[in-house]
């Protein structure tokens, strides 16, 4: 017997569904949600100037 028609037998109403409110407050959490991804290309960016900047300043 389903939860659903026990609970009818019972005369109590239906269950109510729960609403899970899952966004996040913080924006750079809903940035990093939305693209994944960002932090790697970041680092790699960061990496690429930091590297470009030590060639020049031992020219």
């Amino acid at each position: 017997m389903g939860e659903a028609k026990r609970r009818e037998e019972m005369g109590l109403p239906p269950r109510e569904k729960r609403i899970d409110n899952n966004e996040s407050k913080v924006k750079l959490n809903r940035i990093l949600n939305k693209f994944p991804y960002l932090p790697i290309i970041l680092g790699f960016f960061l990496l690429a100037i930091l590297i470009i900047d030590l060639v020049n300043y031992y020219k």
